[in-house]
C-alpha cells in the first residue's frame, strides 16, 4: 500500500522535472546565437513502481511514482559532423587556391593597358616608327623608353609574384602555429573531459567547446575522429575522449590528439632555400626530437600512382602548399606560382635571345655590325631568374646611336629594325613547335584564366555541398526559437498541472486530516 503522502512526492517531482526541462529550454534560448552551440534536452524517466516484497515471486507492482529529471543530453548527430568536416575542408582548400589565384590575375592585368602584352605591342609600334624614320633621334629615344618599360613589367610581375609567393609561405606558417594550438586545446578539452565523466557527469558545454575546435580544425586539414570512454562510472550518454587522426597520409597514419594517452602531434613546415615546402615534420613536443614523423609533399610516381608518404590531406594547408610551391619529382619545384614564374622566365629569356640574335644582324649608327653590336637587353648574374633580372643594355641608354636599325649599313636604312618586331612572333622551337613569344605569353594567361575560374568554380560548388550539410546538420542540433517556444509553453502547461495535483492532494489531506471524525458533533 502506498504512503499518505505519495501524491505529495509525485507531484513534487514532477514540478522539479518540468523545472528542469524549463530551465534547460532557457538555457537553449539563451545560447540561441552562440556558435557552436549544440541544443540540450531533459531526458525524462518513469520511475520503477516495482518493490521487493516477501510475496512470491520477491517483487509487487504497486501506483506509479511519477517521474524524474534523468541526464540532460546534447542533440547531436556524428553522421552529420563527418559529412560537415569534410566539405569544410574542401571549401578551405578551393579558397586558397582560388584567392592566390585572384592575386595573380591581378599581377598579370591582363587585358589591360597596364599588362605586359600591351607595353611589348608599344614596344614594336616604336620599333615600326624607327624603320621609317632610323635616323631621328626622338624615334631612337622612344624605342629605349619603350623597351624600358618591357622591363620594368617583366621585374614587377616577377617581383610581385615572388611577393605573394612569400605572403603565401608566411599564411602557411600562421596556419601551422593555429593548427599546433587547436590541437592543444582539443587535448586540453580532453583531458577536463576526462575528469569529469568517470563521476557520472557529462560536460555537455565542454562537448560543444571540443566540436567547435574540431571544426576548425577540419577546415585546414582532413582529419578523422573517434572517441574512447573514460574510465570509471561515466554516463550512458557519456561521448568520451576524442582520439584525432590526419588522413591523407598514405600508409603512415599520423594521431594528432590520443584520447587515451593525452598524447599529441605538433606540425613543423620544411622549407628549402627558396620557400618550397619540403616535409611535414609530426613531432610530439614533449619528446623533441624522438618520434618525429616525416610526410613529403604531393609526389606523384606516374600519371596514377602517388608516393606512400606524401600530404595529400585535404584543406588550407594544401592549398597554401600547392599555390606557394613544394619540392615534387625529381626533387624540382613544383607548384602554380612556381610554374608561373618558370614560364614568365622562360619567355623573357627566349625573347632577349631572339631580340639580340636580329639586332645583331644589323649596323648602327656608329658603324658596328655583326658581333660588334652591342646587346639590346641584358642579365644580372643571377641564374635562371631571367623575368627578374633582364634589363637594357646601359651602352644604348646612354648612347642611342647603338640601336641597330640599318639593315645594309646605310643610316637612312631602317630594315633591322621592321625585322626586330619579328622577334615577338617568330617560331622558336624552344617554347614549342610552332610557338612564339606572343603564343607562348597568351597560352601562359589563357592557362591562368582557365585555372582561376575552375578555381572559382570549385570554390561555389563546394560551399553550396557544405551548406547543405551544415543545413541538415543546424536542423538537428542548432537551436530553433521557434521550437524553444513551443516546448516552454509544454513544459509549462505540464508544470501546472503538477501544481495543480498538489493542490489536489492538499485538499485532500486537509479533508482527511481536519475533516474525518467530526460527524455526530
Amino acid at each position: 500500500m502506498v504512503s499518505t503522502f505519495h501524491g505529495l512526492e509525485m507531484a513534487k517531482r514532477a514540478l522539479s522535472s518540468q523545472q528542469a526541462a524549463l530551465y534547460t529550454t532557457s538555457h537553449n534560448i539563451s545560447n540561441a546565437n552562440t556558435e557552436g552551440y549544440t541544443r540540450q534536452r531533459v531526458n525524462f524517466e518513469q520511475i520503477n513502481t516495482l518493490k521487493s516484497s516477501r510475496e512470491p515471486g520477491g517483487v509487487v507492482d504497486t501506483v506509479g511514482s511519477g517521474v524524474q529529471a534523468g541526464s540532460i543530453q546534447r542533440i547531436r548527430d556524428q553522421f552529420l559532423d563527418v559529412q560537415y568536416r569534410k566539405e569544410h575542408g574542401k571549401v578551405g582548400y578551393f579558397i586558397e587556391r582560388a584567392n592566390a589565384m585572384k592575386q595573380m590575375e591581378a599581377i598579370m592585368n591582363e587585358p589591360s593597358e597596364l599588362g605586359l602584352s600591351y607595353v611589348m605591342n608599344k614596344f614594336w609600334d616604336s620599333l615600326q616608327d624607327l624603320s621609317v624614320n632610323p635616323e631621328d633621334s626622338g624615334a631612337r629615344s622612344v624605342v629605349a623608353q619603350r623597351a624600358e618599360a618591357i622591363v620594368d613589367t617583366f621585374n614587377y610581375i616577377s617581383q610581385s609574384l615572388e611577393a605573394v609567393r612569400n605572403d603565401l609561405k608566411n599564411q602557411l606558417d600562421v596556419n601551422q602555429t593555429e593548427f599546433n594550438s587547436l590541437l592543444d586545446q582539443i587535448n586540453s578539452v580532453n583531458q577536463e573531459i576526462g575528469e569529469i565523466e568517470p563521476h557520472g557527469h557529462v560536460p555537455n558545454d565542454l562537448y560543444d567547446e571540443r566540436d567547435r575546435l574540431i571544426d576548425r580544425l577540419s577546415e585546414m586539414a582532413d582529419i578523422s575522429v573517434s572517441y574512447e570512454k573514460s574510465s570509471g562510472m561515466p554516463s550512458s550518454i557519456a561521448e568520451g575522449k576524442a582520439t584525432i587522426t590526419l588522413n591523407g597520409t598514405g600508409g603512415q597514419p599520423i594521431t594528432l590528439v590520443d584520447g587515451n594517452s593525452y598524447e599529441r602531434k605538433h606540425l613543423f613546415v620544411a622549407y628549402d632555400d627558396n620557400n618550397n615546402v619540403e616535409d611535414f615534420h609530426f613531432y610530439n613536443p614533449e619528446l623533441v626530437p624522438d618520434g618525429t614523423t616525416e610526410i613529403t609533399p604531393d609526389i606523384l610516381v606516374d600519371a596514377t600512382v602517388v608516393a606512400a608518404n606524401d600530404f595529400k590531406s585535404v584543406g588550407t594547408m594544401r592549398g597554401l602548399m600547392e599555390m606557394n610551391g613544394y619540392i615534387g619529382t625529381g626533387e624540382e619545384p613544383q607548384g602554380y606560382y612556381n610554374k608561373v614564374l618558370s614560364d614568365l622566365d622562360k619567355m623573357a629569356l627566349e625573347f632577349v635571345t631572339e631580340f639580340n640574335r636580329i639586332h645583331a644582324e644589323g649596323h648602327d649608327l656608329e658603324g658596328n655590325t655583326g658581333t660588334d653590336v652591342a646587346d639590346f637587353f641584358v642579365f644580372d648574374n643571377e641564374e635562371g631568374r631571367s623575368a627578374l633580372t633582364i634589363s637594357v643594355n646601359e651602352e644604348i641608354l646612354t648612347n642611342r646611336n647603338l640601336i641597330a636599325a640599318s639593315g645594309n649599313g646605310d643610316s637612312g636604312d631602317g630594315g633591322n629594325a621592321a625585322n626586330l618586331t619579328a622577334a615577338y612572333t617568330n617560331h622558336l622551337s624552344s617554347l614549342g613547335t610552332k610557338t612564339s613569344v606572343k603564343s607562348f605569353y597568351e597560352g601562359v594567361i589563357g592557362e591562368i584564366g582557365v585555372v582561376s575560374q575552375e578555381s572559382y568554380r570549385m570554390v561555389d560548388n563546394s560551399q553550396v555541398l557544405r551548406q547543405q550539410v551544415e543545413r541538415n546538420r543546424d536542423s538537428v542540433s542548432a537551436v530553433s526559437l521557434d521550437e524553444e517556444m513551443a516546448n516552454m509553453i509544454k513544459f509549462q502547461h505540464a508544470y501546472n498541472a503538477a501544481a495543480r495535483s498538489m493542490t489536489t492532494v492538499d485538499e485532500m489531506l486537509d479533508r482527511i486530516i481536519n475533516g474525518m471524525g467530526l460527524v455526530g458533533r
